[in-house]
């Protein structure tokens, strides 16, 4: 069992260091709102404390689940960040969606003050979250990786080292990429079916069953037949994650065509006010298009 830091306790967080707990590590959390963190506490029988510094001191190691790159770089840096607290030998397993240069600059910095730094992002969202079956792909020094894994499997479905630092944001700009053609085709695929007046719940649990099959349609089918978009991963958060896909494709030259589409895709989604609707929302933009 080790002594264990989490900051961020938003939907992953809280389920993900709730985890942490239930396996029987000392968990001390942080949230930028410190009631969240007291109430995580009261309920897990853990330590709330006021910031990153003061979450991390002592703590063998330190997971961060945030919003992006600047929430990553304000609990790290500085007099109040996490690697100000952070012993030397420690290791911070950042498992936030965020850009390569980003990560770059964190390893660096936690290699500077004697620290490890594991890019660890997930996938499974929030249910994969709550049931501790996350697909959590991870890049960094080899040692400090088979430190951290056997802390991150309680609440992990898989835990993967890809290579060198950046390779797991590398891998989840992938895994974004392919979520977001999937989503799209399945979206036209309801609402092909709806048009020609076919009964799309039976569609699917025909076409599910073959090579159409995937999580996505599995997963969202149903509520995006019932136009019920209100949970899941929110549209902004997609558009956050597509943008690093495409940026870091023109940095490295790879070609995104679909990708930027349906990006654009997802623009009109937050035109029609769906900016946290689930990112199988891009049907109701086929339907409201007529």
């Amino acid at each position: 069992m080790a002594k264990v830091a989490f900051l961020g306790l938003g939907v992953m967080g809280y389920p993900m260091a709730g985890h942490l707990a239930a396996k029987g590590h000392d968990v001390t959390v942080y949230n930028r709102t410190f009631a969240k963190a007291e109430k995580w506490a009261a309920e897990h029988g853990g330590q709330a404390r006021e910031t990153p510094r003061e979450a991390a001191e002592g703590a063998d190691f330190v997971m961060a689940c945030v919003g992006n790159d600047d929430d990553l770089r304000a609990v790290c840096t500085g007099p109040d960040g996490a690697f100000a607290g952070m012993a030397k030998g420690a290791i911070f397993v950042d498992h936030t969606t965020v850009s390569s240069k980003v990560t770059t600059e964190m390893y660096a910095a936690a290699r500077e003050k004697g620290c490890g730094f594991v890019d660890a992002p997930v996938s499974g969202g929030q249910a994969g979250a709550e049931n501790g079956v996350l697909s959590v792909m991870c890049g960094g020094d080899q040692s400090d990786f088979d430190a951290a894994a056997p802390v991150i499997d309680a609440y992990a479905k898989i835990c993967k080292r890809l290579g060198e630092s950046g390779a797991g944001q590398i891998t989840k700009m992938c895994n974004q990429i392919a979520i977001a053609g999937l989503v799209q085709g399945l979206s036209e695929s309801l609402h092909f079916a709806q048009k020609a007046g076919l009964d799309g719940a039976a569609v699917v649990e025909v076409i599910s069953q073959g090579a159409a099959g995937s999580w996505q349609m599995a997963n969202r089918y149903q509520t995006m037949l019932a136009d019920e978009f209100d949970h899941g991963f929110a549209v902004d958060w997609m558009r956050k994650d597509l943008n690093i896909c495409l940026s870091t494709g023109d940095e490295i030259g790879a070609s995104l065509p679909v990708t930027a589409l349906v990006d654009q895709f997802y623009k009109d989604v937050q035109k029609l006010g769906g900016g946290r609707w689930d990112t199988s929302a891009l049907l109701k933009r086929l339907n409201a298009m007529g």
